[in-house]
């Protein structure tokens, strides 16, 4: 009985282990994605450096100072060694120096809102190359994609050029949210009001999953959609095909379409109003409605004409500029005589 239990666990064991050779974080199509599982290794390997002396010291002393091991030596007055003290502490803070280097490189190597120096690991950008704009609004429950540049849109679809860098806008209508492509870069937040940036790139055609990396509510596990790393030929057709429909985006369109739904298909629109991805961020879609840059410009402004106001008043004052401290304390002064 034993011996089968120990078989079936091993099966299972293998079977993990096997399925975790092939997953799509360590193995993927894009080159921001390539660098951070790259920095996952490391940072992995850094660790199990020690992990892997402490388990097998753990169990080293376990059997060696075992109740029936009596040629162990036994020295209940022993209290210190100073070769031990600095292997148990030198070891772990190289340690934590190094990954503390490694991690604070990439972060700034691998920062989203930076632009692509490189293709892959191989090929730097080319000067000439110019990289497509993507707008993206997290929905409930679903992805909106804008093509700025190509006057398109898509519901639940994406797609990219491969090698070609792909800048993207996101924001959300409602409910915080993550935007997740594993295959091509780690997950960028997506807020009302709010725009994030990730600058990315596919370097293998294909066929990727993304998702909602977020919990936002009732139609989450299902706010999924198909990105597409396409050929530049195959790209252009594809931009073709969403022109040659007859759905448009309009404000009033976006309005509907903004109502909460789940599973919804995959929808193309032809035409896109040039200002809606301005008035999804700024919040005022709805006509009436003040957007946000405006309304802070507004108060920027008022504020700055009460500072000069103020200003002025100071400078034009009979008794001329004087120190803060003294302007408040002359009329207490006065009172108090």
């Amino acid at each position: 009985m034993n011996s089968r239990l120990a078989r079936r666990g091993l099966l299972l064991l293998s079977a993990a282990l096997m399925a975790g050779c092939n997953t799509v974080v360590m193995n993927p199509s894009g080159d921001i994605a390539a660098q951070q599982s790259k920095l996952i290794v490391i940072s992995t390997v850094l660790m199990l450096l020690i992990i892997v002396p402490v388990i097998l010291l753990t169990l080293l002393f376990a059997w060696r100072y075992r109740q029936s091991n009596t040629s162990a030596k036994y020295d209940p007055e022993w209290d210190h060694s100073t070769k031990l003290e600095l292997v148990i502490w030198g070891a772990p803070l190289l340690i934590i120096i190094a990954l503390g280097m490694v991690t604070w490189i990439y972060t700034h190597k691998l920062d989203p809102y930076r632009k692509l120096e490189r293709l892959d690991e191989n090929r730097p950008l080319p000067a000439s190359v110019k990289p497509l704009v993507v707008e993206v609004v997290a929905m409930d429950w679903k992805w909106l994609f804008i093509y700025p540049e190509q006057g398109i849109a898509t519901v639940n679809e994406l797609a990219a050029p491969v090698d070609v860098p792909v800048q993207f806008k996101i924001t959300a209508t409602h409910a915080m949210n993550s935007f997740f492509i594993p295959a091509l870069a780690g997950q960028i937040y997506a807020m009302p009001g709010m725009q994030t940036q990730l600058h990315a790139v596919i370097n293998k055609a294909g066929k990727y999953e993304g998702f909602s990396a977020n919990y936002s509510g009732a139609g989450y596990s299902d706010m999924r959609f198909t990105f597409h790393g396409l050929s530049t030929e195959e790209f252009a057709q594809w931009v073709q095909k969403a022109k040659a429909g007859q759905g448009e985006l309009n404000r009033a369109n976006y309005l509907e379409l903004e109502k909460p739904s789940i599973k919804d298909p995959v929808r193309q629109f032809a035409n896109v109003d040039k200002d809606l991805y301005h008035a999804i961020l700024n919040r005022c879609v709805r006509d009436g409605e003040v957007c946000l840059d405006k309304m802070m410009t507004v108060d920027a402004n008022v504020k700055n004409a009460m500072n000069g106001k103020l200003g002025n008043m100071l400078v034009q004052s009979p008794q001329g500029r004087r120190p803060e401290a003294e302007i408040c304390t002359t009329p207490t002064t006065t009172t108090a005589k």
